[in-house]
């Protein structure tokens, strides 16, 4: 039909806004791979350049909530022009910037950057697609939300090798005002008539409260364990924990109370009573603590368990990256033609026998099995995770689309940054007392952290897997009573 056809404007807007998005991503994990050379180079420790990474997932996960807000206020273009003025000032800053401070205020800058670009491109893709072809087009979408992270490593690994580190933000830069900008100028545009909403200031600084107290209590919970298992002291790192999951807790609290009795709330809520959509929340939240982890799991195994350099490590995890490329819209053509229940479930079935392969022969891993298994991964993950998504917010009104987008990404930035902090205290634990790194003891120490991972793995994709089964089966008996 001649009004199925997906518009070439909209193709455009998507490979604009999208490429902003996963430049902002692509950085992020870049940055990880490179920490022992920014700390030589600003003379800091490990647990001061780790902010160069959550001070960004802080600020990106603190913009995220405005975005319903911002699409209802402002228009498209409007927004586009401003994430791109973000991304190429937050580059600028990093590549003249000689001091540790000015680094992570590029970091905040960029961090703002996606975190309104991420949720913008989502938005044109529900306003915009026709319906037939949502499924895909979110598939396309999911490829800056996957793909990015997976090749994070492998790009970091090859820059470090042959190139500064700043090179990768010199080299950026051209891509935004050369391809985002001007296509981004032609391609988006404006669907929906923008609203007067006003900003509720309280709940803002309520749900950044929330969002920064509970990444805090992350990081600073595994420092803290981490310390303690290795005999230094816990107590500083421990207190800060245990003071931002208060704060943290209270804030969302409050945020929730808040919102249900705001004449114009920040975020409207009253769509999560239907448990069918709270379900896949649930379930969407759960799923990039492994994905995203992976990341961080697969170069940490290979390089001080296997021996490899950070080059290949980080090369590991380019196939499974690949096969999300091509996989992510495929899994959208199903869910187009199919439904929701068996591209999704058949996906994640599939995904879940990459960690089960990799705990079954942790003991005795090699880089090709260790690339292999997360291929597998990669692979379901890949083909299912963007439909989770896509299915929840065809079942909530049409008008709250932009609320449920955002705290879709806003629990999947969450997602990202507890898997990080849970599997490196997992790690972390299973290595202490194992002598100096790179000896036999140590290598055998990261192997059974590597099995304690890829276990905490199963059973993270399990539970995910059992609120998707609850909610189709809700789903299910609803259509049975039409």
């Amino acid at each position: 039909m001649p009004d199925e056809r997906i518009p070439g404007k909209l193709i455009g807007a998507i490979v604009a806004v999208g490429s902003l998005a996963f430049i902002g991503i692509l950085t992020e994990t870049v940055m990880t791979v490179l920490f022992p050379q920014l700390m030589r180079e600003f003379n800091v420790d490990t647990a001061t350049v780790q902010w160069i990474t959550t001070i960004y997932l802080l600020v990106v996960a603190a913009t995220m909530p405005l975005s319903s807000y911002l699409n209802r206020r402002f228009k498209h273009r409007t927004l586009f022009l401003a994430a791109v003025a973000l991304a190429v000032l937050g580059s600028l800053i990093m590549i003249v910037g000689h001091a540790f401070p000015v680094i992570l205020i590029a970091r905040v800058i960029q961090g703002m950057g996606s975190g309104v670009a991420t949720p913008l491109m989502i938005n044109i893709i529900l306003e915009q697609s026709p319906k037939s072809k949502v499924g895909r087009l979110m598939g396309v979408g999911s490829l800056v939300i996957t793909v990015a992270p997976a090749i994070g490593p492998t790009v970091g690994g090859a820059l470090s090798s042959i190139l500064p580190w700043r090179a990768i933000f010199v080299i950026v830069i051209p891509i935004i005002l050369l391809v985002s900008l001007p296509v981004g100028l032609k391609c988006v545009e404006q669907h929906r008539p923008t609203e007067e909403a006003r900003l509720n200031s309280l709940q803002f600084v309520s749900i950044v409260l929330a969002l920064c107290g509970l990444v805090m209590f992350l990081n600073q919970a595994g420092v803290a364990v981490s310390a303690a298992v290795s005999g230094g002291s816990a107590t500083v790192s421990a207190v800060f924990a245990v003071v931002s999951l208060i704060v943290g807790l209270g804030a969302l609290l409050f945020f929730g109370w808040s919102s249900k009795r705001s004449f114009s709330p920040l975020i409207r809520l009253g769509w999560l009573r239907d448990p069918m959509v709270l379900l896949h929340l649930i379930a969407y939240m759960l799923l990039p603590i492994v994905g995203i982890g992976f990341g961080y799991v697969i170069t940490n195994v290979a390089q001080l368990s296997l021996g490899t350099s950070a080059f290949l490590s980080g090369a590991l995890v380019l196939p499974g990256a690949l096969i999300g490329a091509f996989f992510a819209p495929v899994g959208g053509m199903l869910y187009d033609r199919f439904g929701p229940v068996r591209p999704i479930l058949g996906a994640f079935f599939a995904a879940i026998c990459g960690p089960i392969l990799l705990l079954v022969f942790s003991m005795r891993l090699t880089p090709v099995t260790l690339a292999g298994f997360y291929f597998i991964f990669g692979f379901g993950y890949s083909l299912g995770f963007s439909n989770i998504m896509t299915n929840a917010l065809r079942n909530i009104a049409p008008q709250f689309m932009p609320d449920g987008n955002a705290v879709f990404n806003t629990c999947l930035q969450f997602g990202g940054a507890a898997g990080t902090a849970l599997f490196s205290t997992i790690l972390s634990v299973a290595q202490a007392g194992a002598g100096e790194e790179g000896s036999t003891t140590f290598r055998h120490a990261t192997a059974v952290g590597g099995s304690w991972t890829f276990a905490t793995m199963i059973g993270i994709v399990a539970i995910a897997i059992c609120c998707l089964i609850a909610a189709f089966r809700i789903g299910a008996k609803r259509n049975s009573r039409l």
